[in-house]
């Protein structure tokens, strides 16, 4: 066979080729076949031979697609174990139901969605019925990412077998009276029942591939065994197009995560119609997983197909389906037989001739509603085939109809995401459709009803019997409440007492007392060290030879520092999660670590350490999930601020993280100035996250990069580092240039490096112009107004409280002048509660790359600049002349 014209090289061309006769004579085999049968022969017959050589272990590339068709054939399914007749009663009833909680709540306007559980009620049914572990199994039961839309029929099921009242079902998506349901699955919002949050689409499937990579990691630290765990994630077709549905693939089967598996509902609609309208989705999802090192098994067609593919003699149908695009396909399942007949069909001589063989019935039936997803038989053989591989996880494409059973209304339509109710006779018509007992008069006051077979019947004692051999009710949420011993005091010390004159920044403080913390022998192991990259910047390297990098394959190779005492070591049993550059990794990681007290019994201790500027600006979505799904951890945004990270600029440069945490009821924000601060935040957070009273927060801590001398603890200040403000020093307290008795007075306050700003700026303020400051330290604007907050809602109740910060500040002489290394308006949160004059100095803007000095002395808040600050807040009190601050301006060279 000659070569074509133009044909480019190929790998095969630097190969040796030990017998180019023999490899002349394969092509001539080929090009005969192709003559003598025909091209689609010849494509047949490689693909065949490619498909042998894989089976027998050749190291051959994958083909990436496969047909159009079931990956498992009819003659391959296994023999289904249940009774489909009464699986079919019970989903009957789950689609009622979630239906009608729908339609009943769009008279108050509440909405809900219908037709994703619609189509995807078989998918969740069978794994119900036969394989979703529950919290009562060996283990820690499956874990199961619920796609949010779905809810409705998760309630609905619920419903039947007793967890949820009728009462609950007409507060759909209205909680405020204290016996609703959520909207969509929100732990926060319903912790018995929800586990994990997913309607955030995108976070879902990558958050699964985590939790089942963290599942493994408990097995192999010797934590908790999950061997018998697995991750089950339903996703939408269109969900996966988020970047965050497939960030993760290449971890999954590079880590061989074989207790995972995605469910696809490829029913070819996204939220505004067809997902890939002029391509085919599955195809598509199918070489990206494949690609990956997936597994993949597809279930498109329903048992009404095999009669059509059996007499698919020359291949013309399995061809057909592979071109016609999504869009069309949607269209065929609302269309005529007719117009199945023309446009599918009438495409070539061989489709006519087929289509012939088969009854307008038939035809109406494969196009209008036989798909794989709503067959519990194929849907049990592609589950059964999932578990039982090994190596790598698996997705399933399930292809369904979105809408399905709701009738022609709403079946296949490209509103039917937005369409909200049925109509009496629409419900009639999909009760006669299901077979369910519900009589017209039920009916009779306009509003659908309810409905179920009673607590007794044999449908609810069928689905409590199936339960109860998987290991209970499922989805279930189960928190069994471990309190771990506090840490001994002696790992805290050494912040407690100061660096005497040894210099060290905030981050290297932060390291040092996590180091020690985790040598404790009763939960030193519970600590999970999560960072995206870059674990030496922020002084981590220490960690690698002692905890170890976790790695499933622990380390095939000679690290290239192993004659180092800080090498780069990876174990099975490694301790730190070091996930290269992707902080939606680290962060799902950290999630999965953060609520193992609830996933698996096992508290355990997360930090996660990050550039501040890549944390919260990237990931605050998944800050949401975590607090949804209350998380327990420390988050550390380390380098923090907007001038400490020299020469960086502005894409790194950080000066509203805190901001952007603020709006997280379940964060805990400080901006610790001194190591000691870091110690007495982080020994009670411990306490108050994992001690005998959990509450379900985190905390968000910065720390910086610029080296200073650590003081030891002044006496009496606990309090007032964990309220978030306490006064560091006064103007008495100068050793030198202390200023006179009547001098004016102003209050400094600042947080994080910003302290050391200030503290220069007092001794200006005293010895160039007579005025007495006091330093404040404010480790958390947030804590502080959270409080003031609490105060102004207790009001409303008739109770009087005075909020902290006012409190601290009393008696206080003087305007205050708030600084920090962030924008004004994160100082400015408790503006309204501080009674003194009030004025803040930031860092607003974008950040530039130059010295820590030119950074700051650019936004305005180096000392010089504070002192010029001060005096102009003084001189419009009349406490100082007018002329000090243009005098000081020039004298600083502002």
């Amino acid at each position: 066979m000659s070569d074509p014209v133009g044909k480019l090289p190929s790998e095969l061309d630097q190969l040796p080729d030990r017998d180019t006769e023999e490899t002349a004579e394969w092509a001539a085999s080929l090009d005969a076949v192709a003559q003598a049968a025909g091209t689609r022969r010849a494509e047949y017959l490689l693909r065949r031979t490619l498909q042998h050589a894989e089976a027998a272990g050749l190291a051959l590339p994958k083909l990436l697609e496969t047909d159009y068709v079931n990956t498992i054939p009819t003659s391959a399914e296994p023999e289904f174990p249940g009774d489909e007749a009464m699986e079919a009663k019970i989903t009957a009833w789950n689609r009622w139901n979630a239906a009608a909680m729908v339609t009943r709540g769009s008279k108050y306007g509440v909405g809900g969605h219908i037709a994703t559980f619609a189509s995807a009620a078989w998918l969740y049914e069978t794994g119900f019925q036969h394989f979703f572990r529950g919290k009562e199994a060996d283990g820690s039961g499956d874990q199961l990412y619920i796609q949010g839309h779905a809810s409705p029929g998760i309630y609905a099921r619920a419903f039947l077998d007793g967890r949820i009242s009728e009462q609950q079902l007409d507060n759909f998506r209205q909680e405020s009276g204290g016996n609703g349901l959520p909207s969509y699955p929100h732990p926060r919002r319903l912790p018995w029942l929800w586990e994990f949050p997913t309607v955030s689409m995108g976070l879902g499937p990558l958050s699964a591939i985590y939790q089942a990579r963290f599942n493994r990691y408990l097995q192999n630290r010797s934590i908790k065994d999950t061997a018998n765990s697995h991750v089950w994630a339903f996703l939408g077709d269109g969900e996966m197009d988020e970047p965050e549905s497939t960030a993760a693939l290449a971890l999954a089967s590079r880590e061989q995560l074989d207790n995972l598996t995605f469910v696809i509902n490829c029913n070819l609609q996204r939220l505004d119609g067809p997902v890939r309208a002029n391509f085919r989705v599955v195809q598509e999802l199918e070489a990206q997983f494949r690609g990956a090192g997936w597994n993949v098994i597809k279930s498109l067609w329903g048992s009404a197909w095999d009669e059509l593919f059996q007499l698919d003699t020359t291949g013309a149908l399995v061809r057909r389906l592979r071109e016609v695009p999504d869009a069309q396909f949607q269209t065929y399942a609302t269309r005529d037989v007719a117009y199945i007949r023309q446009h599918f069909f009438g495409a070539n001589a061989e489709l006519v001739q087929l289509a012939g063989v088969f009854s307008d019935a038939k035809i109406a039936e494969c196009f209008h509603s036989s798909r794989g997803g709503h067959e519990p038989r194929k849907v049990y053989a592609a589950y059964k085939a999932a578990l039982e591989h090994k190596g790598a996880p698996t997705v399933i494409l399930a292809q369904t109809v979105k809408g399905y059973t709701l009738g022609a209304g709403f079946e296949s339509k490209n509103a039917n995401h937005q369409m909200k109710k049925l109509t009496i006779d629409e419900f009639k018509d999909m009760r006669d459709l299901l077979g369910l007992p519900i009589p017209d008069s039920a009916f009779a006051d306009g509003q659908v009803p309810y409905g179920h077979p009673g607590a007794n019947s044999p449908e609810v004692r069928y689905l409590n019997e199936r339960r109860a051999a998987l290991g209970g009710p499922a989805p279930a949420r189960k928190v069994k409440q471990v309190a771990l011993p506090a840490p001994a005091d002696r790992s805290f010390a050494p912040l407690l007492k100061g660096s005497g004159k040894q210099e060290m920044a905030t981050t290297m403080a932060f390291v040092r007392l996590v180091k020690d913390l985790m040598r404790d022998k009763e939960t030193g192991k519970r600590w999970v060290p999560i960072v995206p990259d870059e674990a030496r910047t922020f002084g981590m390297e220490s960690l690698f030879p002692s905890a170890g990098i976790y790695s499933p394959l622990g380390q095939t190779y000679e690290p290239v520092d192993r004659d180092q005492l800080m090498y780069y070591k990876e174990a099975k049993d490694g301790q730190i999660l070091n996930e290269g550059i992707t902080e939606a990794g680290a962060m799902a990681d950290f999630i999965a670590a953060c609520t193992s007290y609830a996933t698996h019994g096992e508290p355990m201790i997360p930090f996660y350490i990050f550039y501040s500027m890549f944390g919260w600006q990237r990931t605050a979505d998944q800050m949401w999930q975590l607090a949804d799904q209350l998380g327990k951890g420390f988050i550390v945004g380390a380098t923090a601020g907007r001038t400490t990270l020299t020469g960086e600029g502005l894409q790194h440069a950080d000066g509203h993280s805190h901001l952007i945490a603020s709006t997280n009821p379940a964060s805990l924000n400080y901006d610790p100035a001194f190591a000691f601060e870091i110690a007495v935040i982080v020994k009670d957070g411990l306490r108050r996250m994992y001690g005998e009273k959990p509450e379900d927060v985190f905390y968000y801590l910065t720390v910086y990069n610029e080296p200073k001398v650590q003081p030891a603890m002044p006496e009496g200040v606990e309090e007032g580092i964990l309220k978030g403000l306490y006064r560091f020093n006064t103007a008495a307290d100068l050793a030198e240039a202390a200023p006179a008795a009547d001098a004016p007075k102003v209050q400094l306050m600042a947080s994080g490096t910003a302290i050391h700003w200030i503290l220069e700026a007092q001794k200006l303020l005293a010895a160039d112009w007579n005025v007495a400051a006091d330093v404040w330290s404010a480790t958390s604007w947030g804590e502080l107004r959270r409080d003031a907050l609490e105060c102004d809602e207790a009001l409303l109740r008739g109770e009087v409280r005075t909020p902290y910060v006012t409190r601290a500040l009393e008696g206080a002489a003087g305007p205050v002048l708030a600084v920090s290394d962030w924008m004004r308006q994160v100082p400015d949160q408790i503006s309204q509660w501080v009674e003194q004059d009030y004025t803040s100095l930031g860092t607003d803007g974008f950040g530039l790359s130059d010295t820590r000095e030119g950074a700051r002395r650019h936004f305005g808040v180096d000392a010089q600049s504070i002192v010029v600050a001060a005096l102009a807040q003084l001189a419009r009190r009349g406490e100082v002349p007018a002329s000090s601050v243009k005098e000081a301006r020039e004298r600083y060279g502002l």
